[in-house]
């Protein structure tokens, strides 16, 4: 018994969409990782290579610090799509604040992020981000406030020293105490820092963004450089 050719095309355009079906479930989550997404932004570091001569004299260390063009602050959390995993990362350069120093340490810090500027590759991500995960038509801001001096950590600033800082930070209205890991390093005749805050979303009130297909782990990080320029000296 002979078929048609409509008969025909209709089993081989059956095939190919089963074909296609099977192909998406399989290869779906890496085309979502690598192609819609793309891959996260290196988390911020200090590279001894990459800071220019320092040209800050050690005696005029201490003073205040003003958050320049150059810094930015952001998130990076992870996704899982069926078992595969995706970092995502968000960023913004509306960083503002200021850092006071004596010669041997930080005395103050205040920080402030506005996190409706925060954005990603994806505009639904950010829109869920900002209205329903962190409300930021009631709390347009994060801070950073450091509550105890951070020594110099032994090691010249013009190479990259490790410190760390305890501070509060304020998410979605909702203040917690934290203490940050950075690095800092003078950069021509700036200053600047690096560093991680880790962060779990329900500590803040946050619900851990969703785009409903994907799985969003309930932690993540805070991350930021800062490029500080001389204010005022002591």
């Amino acid at each position: 018994m002979s078929l048609s050719k409509r008969t025909i095309s209709v089993i081989v355009g059956g095939a190919i969409v089963v074909a296609l079906g099977v192909t998406t479930a399989i290869a779906g989550p890496a085309i979502y990782r690598d192609l819609i997404v793309g891959p996260a932004d290196d988390a911020p570091s200090l590279e001894a290579e990459s800071l220019a001569p320092g040209t800050i004299d050690e005696d005029a260390l201490a003073g205040e610090w003003t958050v320049s063009d150059g810094s930015f602050a952001g998130y990076r959390v992870d996704e899982v799509l069926n078992g595969t995993d995706v970092t995502v990362t968000g960023r913004t350069e509306d960083v503002t604040g200021t850092v006071t120093t004596t010669d041997t340490e930080v005395t103050a810090a205040s920080i402030t992020v506005d996190v409706a500027s925060i954005a990603t590759d994806s505009g639904s991500r950010d829109a869920y981000f900002r209205d329903t995960a962190m409300r930021v038509s009631v709390h347009p801001t994060a801070t950073f406030e450091l509550t105890t001096p951070i020594g110099g950590g032994g090691a010249p600033l013009d190479t990259t020293a490790t410190v760390s800082g305890t501070g509060v930070l304020t998410l979605a209205g909702v203040s917690n105490e934290v203490t940050v890991e950075m690095t800092a390093a003078i950069d021509g005749g700036t200053i600047r820092v690096a560093g991680q805050i880790p962060v779990t979303f329900s500590d803040y009130g946050v619900t851990a963004p969703s785009l409903g297909f994907v799985q969003v782990e309930e932690t993540g990080f805070v991350e930021f450089l800062l490029v500080l320029s001389p204010g005022p000296r002591t």
